[in-house]
């Protein structure tokens, strides 16, 4: 069984604007095609290109957190490294960097240190948070003339896109790896009980410990990924790296920046992340698809819709659902008050059931404990 581990590392910003030059994919016009008529030269001088053009706008972060309770009382604060991306956000001063909430939860802005790739050093003026996606933002509200990265659609990133990771692995900033999109929607990935939602692009680029933060690149030079967890037995590269889908991270870093807060939906039950082959069979499914319903909370949306323990829910409105990761993340995703319709598995034949999205930011603290 594989252990995965969190890289020690931060994450920068994510935007919408950015500057002129990174408005959009650059091109290759007639004076910039490569040299030669090799392919691997072509491939080669691409990545040259991509890394060029993203490399200024990925930062390092350093943060230091405050020390653990302990019994002789001489805990030692605890120093934290990570990567980040720069981004210009539409209509506000200054930068955000797009950071892993792991790497800088519990530390005052004024404990946090931005490294940018011209050697210019920053605190930020505020941090905002969502533990749920591990996704952070440091904001530098009084920096000038930093270079920005163009976010792109990670929703076409495909199995088998050449991508580019950058990052500073150890702490040898300014690194790049190559490799390729390697598996979607990966969401049975362990990483604490504070992250909830869970939908990773994996990559076999080459992701270390300080690489946590950095972004995940494709050959048009956009970020199609924050990486943020590695699968590994010993701590370090395994081939085996998960990033945070560039879109989710883009709804996140809105709201936040608009509102404050994440706007969430939520059902009210807990799912089973051991749902298998086996579970599936002796309730009379053909296949392995669905979430199980481990337990229903009373009082809550899933309650009054009439769920069960031991429903699978196969369907919601349109959408066929993989497993228990992907319905937290769809009804996440809904607005409270969306009524919704969902075909669940129950005495080996399927029903309808509708049910009213609940507002995960006022139920929050009751299920803290209980999830």
């Amino acid at each position: 069984m594989k252990r995965f581990v969190i890289p020690i590392g931060v994450c920068l910003a994510l935007f919408f604007g950015g500057s002129a030059a990174m408005r959009g994919p650059f091109q290759l016009g007639a004076q910039s095609q490569p040299r030669g008529g090799d392919a691997l030269l072509q491939l080669g001088e691409r990545f040259e290109m991509v890394a060029g053009r993203v490399a200024p706008a990925v930062v390092a972060v350093e943060a230091v957190k405050p020390a653990k309770a302990s019994t002789d009382s001489k805990g030692k604060p605890v120093e934290e490294s990570g990567s980040g991306l720069i981004v210009k956000a539409e209509g506000r001063p200054g930068y955000v960097v797009i950071t892993n909430n792991h790497v800088v939860a519990q530390s005052p802005s004024n404990q946090i240190t931005v490294h940018a790739a011209d050697g210019r050093i920053f605190r930020p003026s505020q941090v905002l948070a969502d533990p749920e996606t591990d996704i952070a933002l440091l904001i530098l509200d009084h920096a000038t003339n930093l270079s920005t990265a163009t976010l792109g659609n990670s929703d076409t990133a495909k199995v088998g896109r050449w991508v580019l990771a950058i990052g500073s692995p150890f702490g040898l900033n300014q690194s790049v790896t190559h490799g390729i999109i390697s598996a979607r929607d990966r969401g049975q990935v362990s990483l604490g009980s504070t992250i909830r939602i869970k939908e990773f692009l994996q990559t076999d680029a080459a992701i270390n410990p300080g690489s946590s933060g950095g972004p995940l690149v494709d050959l048009n030079g956009e970020v199609i990924g924050i990486n943020t967890a590695i699968a590994s037995h010993n701590g370090s590269n395994s081939g085996v790296a998960f990033s945070i889908p560039i879109n989710l991270v883009k709804r996140v870093m809105n709201q936040m920046l608009n509102q404050g807060t994440v706007q969430r939906g939520y059902l009210g039950m807990q799912l089973s992340a051991g749902f298998e082959v086996n579970d599936a069979v002796k309730l009379g499914l053909d296949r392995l698809q669905g979430a199980l319903v481990e337990k229903v909370y009373p009082e809550t949306p899933a309650a009054t819709a009439g769920l069960q323990t031991n429903d699978v829910i196969l369907q919601v409105e349109s959408v066929t659902i993989r497993n228990e990761n992907h319905l937290i993340n769809l009804i996440s995703n809904l607005p409270a008050g969306q009524r919704i319709r969902m075909q669940v598995w129950r005495d080996r034949a399927t029903i309808a059931l509708d049910a009213v999205v609940g507002d995960w930011a006022k139920a929050h603290n009751r299920f803290k404990g209980e999830q």
